[in-house]
């Protein structure tokens, strides 16, 4: 059995792993998803590529890889093992800071299916309790539609947009920045459950 950090009705989230079932559906997925993630994202689609990217999340404490998985549907509740997606906390600063950067990706037989906004909200929870993080921010290319609206789902404000941000597919790349705090997260909390 799978230990899972946090689940929700349909997802649960545990950390990503070297074990050799995530390696072989990782890349499986990532691999039936190239038509999707293109330009925006490239998740590893090879063994070799996902051990080294798995390894980094692993050993690196500025990082922390999480592995959102389908509950299936039956009055059970379990999971299927069904790897819906990834979402990534990188450059955590600790100190007065507190902050990291999220990424994040749906595989495609996911996509659109709401399972990746269940899962970034667990990742949040987790970030905002756990981890002690105060600030997320999630930087994403102006034209990725289905990232911005997954970040706006989740409650991120949009902050501005940062030119020449960062190197992908052979080019610098803009980004708008968006950003959300415990405080904002509270006050969402607060306006859903009251």
């Amino acid at each position: 059995m799978t230990d899972y950090l946090a689940t929700g009705a349909r997802v649960g989230i545990r950390p990503c792993s070297l074990d050799a079932a995530d390696v072989a559906e990782f890349t499986a997925r990532a691999r039936e998803s190239v038509a999707l993630h293109r330009p925006w994202l490239f998740p590893p689609t090879g063994a070799t590529a996902y051990t080294e990217y798995a390894g980094r999340l692993i050993a690196d404490p500025t990082r922390h890889g999480f592995l959102v998985h389908e509950r299936d549907g039956g009055a059970s509740g379990t999971f299927t093992g069904s790897l819906a997606g990834f979402i990534n906390i990188n450059n955590v600063v600790l100190g007065a800071f507190r902050c990291g950067a999220l990424g994040y990706g749906a595989f495609a037989h996911a996509a659109g299916r709401g399972l990746m906004s269940e899962g970034l909200g667990l990742v949040v929870r987790h970030a905002f309790g756990p981890l002690g993080l105060h600030r997320l921010e999630i930087n994403v290319q102006p034209g990725n539609a289905a990232s911005i609206a997954l970040a706006r789902r989740a409650g991120f404000r949009l902050e501005g947009l940062s030119p020449d941000f960062l190197f992908i597919d052979g080019a610098w790349r803009d980004h708008e920045r968006w950003a959300l705090t415990t405080e904002m997260a509270g006050r969402a909390n607060g306006a859903t459950s009251g």
